[in-house]
C-alpha cells in the first residue's frame, strides 16, 4: 500500500480546522476553528457553507449518524453531532440546521460518539465526566467521572464497553452497573487519542510521548511504534480493520493493523488534529492545523497468485503482471476499485458500483455485473464460486456472474465479518458468530440453507479464526478452528443425528491454513511451524499422527507472524515487521492426496518407496484405513513399525463375513460405538458382545446379553477368568445378581461360541452365493 496525498489548493477555513467527517464516498464535512461548517465534494472540487456557528462556539469533535443501521428513520441518518467548547452539544442536519443544543459538561466537550447501532452517544469533556445519552439527546446515565479531561472515547464492538483516556491511562468500562472494569497503563504521556474496531477488536492509542500503540481488548500490547518527532495528535481505523492511519505535526502514516508502516508522507499541513476513513476505506482526510483539509487515497495495493501480479497503480487502474514472461496487461475501470481478491485463476474486483471477474486465461473480457449496495467489505474465493460482504448482506456468485445463494442467520451483522471468521469451499459456508463467539453458523454454498439438519457447530471455549478444507467429498468436508486458547481444533461440519467430535489437533497456534490443492493444513505454532499432511488422522489412528506431521523452527519469523496463503506446495508469511517470507514444502504428501483421491493405491505405494519418508508412509495408513483398503494399510503400516496394527490387520482378513470386517476396521480407528452398532444390524449379536469382553467394557457386555437373552453365561464366564488372573473378587452388583447360583461350565461355552463363528461363516458364504447368482442372471 502507499498514500497518495493531495492537498485541494484551497483554503476555505481561516483557523485551524478541528474534526471531519464522511457523508459519501465522495462528500465530507469539515468544521474549524472559524466556525464554519464546511462540505467538500471530491468529484467536482467544489466546496461550499453549511452553515457559520454563533462566535462562542468552537467546534471540537464531529461524527455522524451511522449509515447502514439507522435506515429506519432515515431523517436521523442524515444528521451528526458535534462537541464544542461550550459545554453544549448539537444534533446537526445534513442541511446545517442545529435541531438541538444540550448543556452536557463544565467545560468543552472533548469527543462525542454514536455507538454502532445508532442507539446510544457517549460524550466526554474537560470535567472528566463519561455520559450516554439517548439519540435524541436525552441523559441516561453518568458512567464515570475522574478529577483529569478525558480527550478521546471509542465504543467497544457490541456497543456494551466504552474505552476512555484518563491521563496516561486507558480504561474500559462496562454500560452493566458493578461489572469489571480494565484499566492500564498505557503511554508516558497524556494519551490524545484513541480508537476500537469493530471488526479485528483492536485498540489504538495515540499519545504525547510521541508513539502510537495497537491493542487487544484486553490491554495486552501488540504494537508499540518508536518515538517521533511531535506528538501523535490522531489515529483512525479504516472500517474494515486492516489498516490504520496516525497524524502528527506534518506526518500522515499508513500502517498494517500489526503496526508496521506501508506509507509515510510529509505534507505541509500543521498538526492532523482528526483523521476520518470514507465508507469504503480507500480514502482517508485529515482536520490540519494550518486550515487546510488534507485529502489521501490508498494505492499501490498489491495481491499475488502463483505467476501473476496485480498492483492497483491509480484508483481506477490496475496493473498486471505475468512474471514468467513478463507481460504486462492494464485494467482500467469505470469506477474506483474498492477491494480485489486473487485466487484460483481468478481476478475479482469490486468498485463502487460493480463486481469485475476475470480470468488469468483472458485479462480482456471481463464479466462485469452491477453490485445491490456499493460498499464490499470482503472477498473470499474458492475454486467453483466467490463470496462478496457488503453492509446488506452475504452473496456468493458463480465465476460467470450467476448469483447463486445469501445465505441468513438472525442478529446477522455483516460490518463486522472478516477472512478470520468467514470461511468458503465449494461446498460450504462457514461464519462465526458475534452475538455468541462459542457458535459457527454453517450454510450450504448451493442453496444458502443451514448444513445437515440445521444443528450450530458449538465448541466449549470462544472461537477466534475458522477455515475449511477445499478438496474432496461433500461428506468429507472438514472445519478447523482456533479457539480462545490458542487450540487448534478440527471436526466434520456433516450435521446429521450424531453429534460429530471436535479433535483437538495442536496448542498454541496463532495462525493456520489449508492448501489450495489437497486437504494439507499448516498453522504456526508457539516457536514452530507445523505442516498437518493429512489431518483427518486423528479420526482414523491418532497413535500415528505425530509422524504424518512435518515440523520446523519458526524463531525466524519473529513475534507474531501470520500466513497470508497456502497455494500448491508453497506457504507465504507475513512476519510483524510486514516482511514476507516464502517457505516451499514437500510436494510429495500432495502427489499422494492426488493417488488416494482416485484409488491408485498401487501408485500411492510406489511414491512412498521412491521417497523413503516415515511422514509419507504414516499418511497412506491413515488413508488406507480411511478408505478400508487394509491390503495398502498393512504394507504401510509394516513399513513404520506399527507391527501390532500389521498383525490386527491379517486378523481382520481372516473374518468371516463383511459386517465383522467393517466393524474391526472401526475399533482400530477408535469407533468402538459404531463398530458394535454395525455388528447388532447384522444380527451378530455375539460379535458385539465379544468386542466389549475384548475391551474389558464389562458393564455393556453384560448390558447386551441380557437385552438381548443369550451368551449371558460366556460373559460371566470371561469375567470370572479376568478377576482369577488378578486375584480378586467380584464386586459388581449386576454380575453377582446373575451369577447367583450358575455353574460355569466352558466346555459348553466353548461350544457356543464355535457355534456362532460357523454360523456367521455359513451366512457370509450364502449371501456371496446369492450375490453369485444374481450377477450370473
Amino acid at each position: 500500500f502507499k498514500v497518495f496525498v493531495c492537498l485541494l489548493n484551497m483554503v476555505i477555513h481561516q483557523e485551524l480546522v478541528s474534526c471531519v467527517g464522511w457523508t459519501t464516498a465522495e462528500e465530507l464535512y469539515s468544521c474549524s476553528d472559524d466556525h464554519q461548517i464546511v462540505k467538500w465534494n471530491l468529484l467536482t472540487s467544489e466546496t461550499s457553507q453549511i452553515v457559520k456557528l454563533p462566535d462562542d462556539i468552537y467546534p471540537i469533535d464531529l461524527h455522524w449518524f451511522p449509515k447502514s443501521l439507522g435506515i429506519k428513520k432515515q431523517s436521523q441518518a442524515e444528521s451528526f453531532v458535534l462537541t464544542s467548547s461550550d459545554g453544549k452539544f448539537h444534533l446537526i442536519s445534513k442541511l446545517g440546521r442545529v435541531e438541538k443544543s444540550v448543556e452536557a459538561h463544565c467545560g468543552a466537550v472533548l469527543a462525542g460518539r454514536w455507538n454502532y447501532e445508532g442507539t446510544a452517544l457517549v460524550t466526554v469533556g474537560e470535567d472528566g465526566q463519561i455520559k450516554i445519552w439517548s439519540k435524541t439527546g436525552m441523559l441516561r446515565s453518568t458512567l464515570a467521572q475522574q478529577g483529569t479531561p478525558v480527550y478521546s472515547v471509542a465504543w467497544g464492538p457490541d456497543s456494551e464497553k466504552v474505552l476512555y483516556t484518563a491521563g496516561k491511562q486507558l480504561i474500559i468500562k462496562p454500560l452493566q452497573p458493578n461489572a469489571k472494569v480494565l484499566q492500564w497503563k498505557a503511554h508516558d504521556g497524556i494519551i490524545l487519542k484513541v480508537d476500537w474496531n469493530s471488526v479485528n477488536d483492536l485498540i489504538l492509542s495515540a499519545g504525547e510521548d510521541c508513539k502510537y500503540k495497537v491493542w487487544d481488548s484486553y490491554g495486552r500490547p501488540l504494537y508499540n511504534s518508536q518515538p517521533h518527532e511531535h506528538p501523535i495528535t490522531s489515529v483512525a481505523w479504516a472500517p474494515d480493520g486492516e489498516l490504520f492511519a496516525v497524524g502528527s505535526f506534518h506526518t500522515l502514516r499508513l500502517c498494517d493493523k500489526t503496526g508496521w508502516s506501508y506509507a509515510l508522507e510529509k505534507p505541509n499541513t500543521g498538526s492532523i488534529f482528526n483523521i476520518a476513513w470514507s465508507i469504503d476505506g480507500t480514502q482517508i482526510a485529515g482536520a490540519c492545523g494550518n486550515g487546510h483539509v488534507v485529502f489521501a487515497h490508498v494505492v499501490e495495493q498489491r495481491w499475488e497468485w502463483k505467476n501473476f501480479q496485480v498492483t492497483l497503480t491509480k484508483r481506477r487502474t490496475m496493473q498486471v503482471r505475468n512474471v514468467l514472461n513478463d507481460a504486462v496487461d492494464l485494467l482500467e475501470f469505470r469506477d474506483r476499485v474498492i477491494k480485489a481478491s486473487l485466487n484460483y485463476a481468478h481476478l475479482v474486483v469490486s468498485t463502487s458500483l460493480q463486481c469485475y471477474v476475470f480470468s488469468t486465461k483472458n485479462w480482456n473480457t471481463p464479466l462485469i455485473f452491477d453490485l445491490k449496495e456499493g460498499t464490499v467489505s470482503l472477498i473470499l474465493q474458492a475454486e467453483r464460486h466467490f463470496l462478496l460482504v457488503d453492509g446488506g448482506g452475504i452473496y456468493l456468485y458463480s465465476y460467470e456472474g450467476r448469483f447463486i445463494s445469501s445465505p441468513k442467520f438472525p442478529g446477522m451483522r455483516t460490518d463486522i465479518l472478516n477472512a478470520q471468521t468467514v470461511s468458503l469451499s465449494n461446498d460450504t459456508i462457514a461464519i462465526k458468530d458475534k452475538a455468541d463467539e462459542k457458535i459457527i453458523f454453517l450454510f450450504e454454498a448451493s442453496t444458502g440453507k443451514p448444513l445437515g439438519d440445521g444443528k450450530l457447530l458449538s465448541h466449549k471455549n470462544e472461537i477466534l479464526e475458522i477455515a475449511l478444507d477445499q478438496k474432496g467429498l461433500t461428506n468429507d468436508r472438514k472445519i478447523a478452528f482456533i479457539d480462545k486458547n490458542r487450540d487448534l481444533c478440527i471436526t466434520s461440519v456433516k450435521r446429521f443425528g450424531k453429534e460429530e467430535q471436535i479433535i483437538k489437533l495442536g496448542t498454541m497456534v496463532h495462525t493456520l491454513a489449508w492448501s489450495d490443492t489437497c486437504n494439507i493444513l499448516c498453522g504456526l505454532q508457539d516457536t514452530r511451524f507445523t505442516v498437518w499432511y493429512y489431518p483427518n488422522t486423528v479420526y482414523v489412528d491418532r497413535d500415528i499422527l505425530p509422524k504424518t506431521l512435518f515440523e520446523r523452527d519458526a524463531s525466524e519469523f519473529s513475534k507474531n507472524p501470520h500466513i497470508v496463503s497456502f497455494v500448491g506446495n508453497q506457504v507465504t508469511i507475513r512476519r510483524a515487521d510486514g516482511s514476507l517470507v516464502h517457505i516451499s514444502i514437500s510436494p510429495y504428501p500432495a502427489i499422494l492426496h492426488e493417488y488416494v483421491s482416485s484409488s491408485k493405491w498401487e501408485d500411492a505405494v510406489r511414491l512412498c518407496r521412491f521417497v523413503k519418508e516415515q511422514t509419507m508412509w504414516a499418511c497412506l495408513a491413515a488413508m488406507a484405513v480411511a478408505n478400508r483398503d487394509m491390503t495398502t494399510a498393512e504394507i504401510a503400516y509394516a513399513a513404520i513399525g506399527e507391527i501390532d496394527k500389521v498383525q490386527y490387520i491379517n486378523s481382520i482378513k481372516e473374518l468371516p463375513s463383511k459386517e465383522s470386517k467393517m466393524a474391526h476396521i472401526l475399533m482400530l480407528s477408535g469407533n468402538i460405538q459404531e463398530a458394535e452398532m454395525i455388528l447388532l444390524q447384522a444380527g451378530l449379536v455375539y460379535q458385539a458382545i465379544q468386542i466389549n469382553i475384548n475391551l474389558y467394557n464389562w458393564e455393556r457386555a453384560l448390558e447386551l446379553a441380557v437385552k438381548y437373552k443369550t451368551h449371558v453365561d460366556t460373559v460371566l464366564a470371561y469375567r470370572q477368568k479376568f478377576l482369577e488372573t488378578f486375584g480378586k473378587q467380584e464386586t459388581n452388583k449386576r454380575y453377582l445378581q446373575y451369577a447367583e447360583g450358575l455353574q460355569i461350565d466352558w466346555e459348553k461355552v466353548r461350544a457356543k461360541i464355535e457355534m456362532e463363528i460357523t454360523k456367521e461363516r455359513e451366512r457370509s458364504s450364502s449371501s456371496q452365493s446369492s450375490k453369485n447368482i444374481g450377477l450370473r442372471h
